[in-house]
């Protein structure tokens, strides 16, 4: 764990912030209409799936943010 103060975490985490914004804008503007018409349960998972989506590439920003590096 790194201890010193860098600039890549306030950055990261205002980028983090951005992108989960404009991915969840993105998502709740375009996808009702393509699958609002749709059985509930297979928009519950859609739904389900693309809340999750984001979490895979989390990881490697993590690394990023805290040692500037990828792994």
């Amino acid at each position: 764990m790194n201890h010193q103060p860098n600039w890549r975490i306030p950055f990261g985490i205002l980028l983090l912030l951005f992108v989960l914004t404009t991915y969840a804008l993105i998502i709740a503007r375009y996808l009702p209409e393509i699958i609002g018409e749709w059985h509930i349960l297979v928009q519950t998972v859609i739904y389900l799936l693309l809340g999750v989506a984001w979490l895979p590439p989390l990881r490697r920003f993590l690394i990023w943010m805290e040692a500037g590096r990828g792994k």
